[in-house]
C-alpha cells in the first residue's frame, strides 16, 4: 500500500472517528456500508405480539431512545419504560412523557421504580437485568422478554484490533442466564442461543461503530489501532469485507 493512499485512509478513519456519535440507537451514518443481526433465527418483535395484548400492563426496561417501544404500538396509558443512559434519558422526556407513556429514569435493573406486581409484560432488549427484580414486578402468570447481547459479541473483531481485551460481559450467555431466571422462580417458556456474521464493507464503518460502542473496544482509537486497521482494509480489498460474529440469545420467561 503506497503512502499516499495510507495518508488518505487515515484521514478518513480519522473523521469518522470525531463524529461518531449516536442519537437514541440510530445506526443510520452507517447503513448499507455494514450488516448484522437481520438473520436471527427469532423475530423479537414477534414473539413480544404473542404474547402481548393491549390491556397488558407494559415495561421496557432500558428502551434507549424508545424507538423499538413506540414501534410495538401499545397503548400509551398502559406503557411504562426506564432509561439510564443521560442522553437518552432526555430524548425519552422529549418524545414518551407527552405521550403519556409512564417513563422514569432509571440505571440500576436491581431497583427499578415501580410498585410490586405491576406489570403483566417486561421486555428487554440488549440491556441489563435482574431476574429477581423482575420477577417482583411482574403480575402473577405476567411473562419477561428479553434479547441479549452475548459475552462471546464481535469477539473476532476486537481481537483485531484490540487483542488481549478481555470479554466485558463474561457469563453473559444462556446457559448461565437460563440458571439465574430459574433461580428466581420463572418457568422458561423459550430459550435459544445463535451466533451470526457480522460484516463491514469500510474501515470507516468500522471505525464509527467502534466508537460507539465503546464498551467491547475500550480505548480505542485511530491513531492506537492504525497498523491494526491497515491489516483490515486489507483483507477488504481482498475480500470486499471484513467479516467477525455478533452473539445473541433470547429468553421467554413466565412468572
Amino acid at each position: 500500500m503506497d503512502i499516499d493512499r495510507i495518508k488518505q485512509l487515515r484521514n478518513e478513519w480519522e473523521a469518522e472517528e470525531k463524529i461518531a456519535h449516536i442519537h437514541g440507537w440510530d445506526f443510520s451514518h452507517i447503513e448499507g456500508r455494514y450488516e448484522e443481526e437481520d438473520d436471527l433465527p427469532w423475530d423479537y418483535r414477534q414473539i413480544i405480539d404473542e404474547y402481548r395484548c393491549d390491556d397488558m400492563k407494559l415495561l421496557d426496561f432500558d428502551t434507549g431512545g424508545g424507538e423499538f417501544l413506540l414501534s410495538l404500538g401499545h397503548p400509551f396509558e398502559n406503557t411504562a419504560a426506564t432509561e439510564g443512559f443521560p442522553p437518552n434519558v432526555e430524548l425519552c422526556k422529549e418524545t414518551l412523557l407527552p405521550l403519556g407513556i409512564d417513563f422514569k429514569p432509571c440505571d440500576d435493573e436491581k431497583n427499578i421504580p415501580y410498585a410490586d406486581e405491576s406489570f403483566d409484560i417486561f421486555i428487554n432488549r440488549h440491556g441489563s437485568f435482574d431476574p429477581k427484580e423482575a420477577y417482583r414486578l411482574l403480575k402473577a402468570g405476567g411473562v419477561f422478554i428479553t434479547q441479549q447481547v452475548g459475552s462471546r459479541n464481535d469477539r473476532d473483531l476486537v481481537e483485531m484490533v484490540l487483542p488481549d481485551v478481555p470479554e466485558p460481559f463474561p457469563g453473559m450467555d444462556l446457559a448461565t442466564q437460563r440458571k439465574r431466571f430459574e433461580g428466581a422462580g420463572f418457568q422458561i417458556i423459550r430459550a435459544e442461543e445463535a451466533f451470526r456474521p457480522i460484516r463491514f464493507y469500510d474501515v470507516g464503518a468500522f471505525v464509527w461503530f467502534a466508537r460507539i460502542i465503546a464498551w467491547e473496544f475500550p480505548d480505542f482509537s485511530v491513531d492506537k489501532c492504525f497498523d491494526n486497521l491497515l491489516k483490515m482494509q486489507e483483507i477488504i480489498d481482498k475480500n470486499g469485507k471484513v467479516e467477525g460474529m455478533i452473539h445473541r440469545y433470547l429468553i421467554v420467561a413466565k412468572k
